[in-house]
């Protein structure tokens, strides 16, 4: 007759080769890839959490990583960073791995900072004082600070826009109001640029701020090429905007 083991002991032996076979935090940590940042290049930052949305990261994201293709500028390097390096989860329901955790690692120099909106930034996200804290602290270094939709009420929650003009998502502009009744908003415009603050409405033209801080920072020869590898039509002069003088 053939041996078998008992079943008992049997189902004790496999949950203990899974257990072996899943990974810790900590062993997530050591095993992580930091991502290669390249010298002599503007350091990007994009701010996630649970419940960011796709467009508002991605549409950045995608012009500014674009830029190291390009030759002859000063190229962006660009990551992300989270209060964990636990997968996050997007609004629709993508899920990302942070690359920093801005709680614990040593960050590389933030010359911009990008805050893509989230789901919860218009109420608990503006509770969490860690995260406004890590912007307040960004913001006294960076050289710009920008935010896509209702990234502008982390913005505002942090007090970096309390001297500039800014804007946010098209239907949250009277809510954003409400909030911050002191700030100076603008309304009907795309983005607003006002000193290093670069608000946009978000959604979709959240391509149209990236590809105007590229026209700003490189040219617009540089912005139309960005703009053609990712079939837009671009043409500053047809974007409503807000640039004070």
């Amino acid at each position: 007759m053939k041996k078998t083991l008992p079943f008992v002991l049997y189902c004790i032996l496999l949950v203990g080769c899974q257990e072996q076979q899943k990974t810790s935090p900590s062993e997530r940590e050591e095993e992580r890839t930091v991502p290669k940042l390249v010298a002599d290049r503007y350091n990007v930052a994009f701010l996630i959490m649970d419940g960011t949305y796709n467009t508002e990261l991605t549409a950045p994201y995608d012009i500014f990583q674009h830029t190291q293709y390009r030759k002859n500028i000063k190229a962006m390097n660009t990551f992300t960073v989270a209060n964990s390096l636990e997968p996050i989860t997007t609004f629709e329901g993508v899920r990302l791995l942070p690359d920093f955790d801005y709680t614990k690692d040593v960050l590389p120099r933030i010359d911009i900072l990008v805050v893509p909106s989230a789901e919860h930034h218009l109420d608990s996200d503006l509770l969490d004082t860690t995260m406004i804290n890590f912007v307040k602290r960004v913001d006294k270094t960076a050289l710009f600070m920008t935010s896509h939709c209702d990234g502008a009420f982390v913005l505002a929650k942090a007090g970096v826009l309390d001297q500039v003009v800014s804007t946010t998502f098209p239907s949250d502009i009277d809510r954003y109001k409400a909030m911050f009744p002191a700030l100076k908003v603008k309304d009907s415009v795309l983005f607003v640029h006002d000193g290093k603050y670069i608000t946009s409405a978000g959604g979709a033209k959240s391509f149209e701020a990236a590809l105007y801080l590229c026209e700003y920072l490189y040219g617009k020869e540089i912005a139309e090429s960005l703009a053609q590898g990712l079939v837009i039509d671009w043409d500053l002069e047809q974007v409503p905007r807000f640039i004070p003088q």
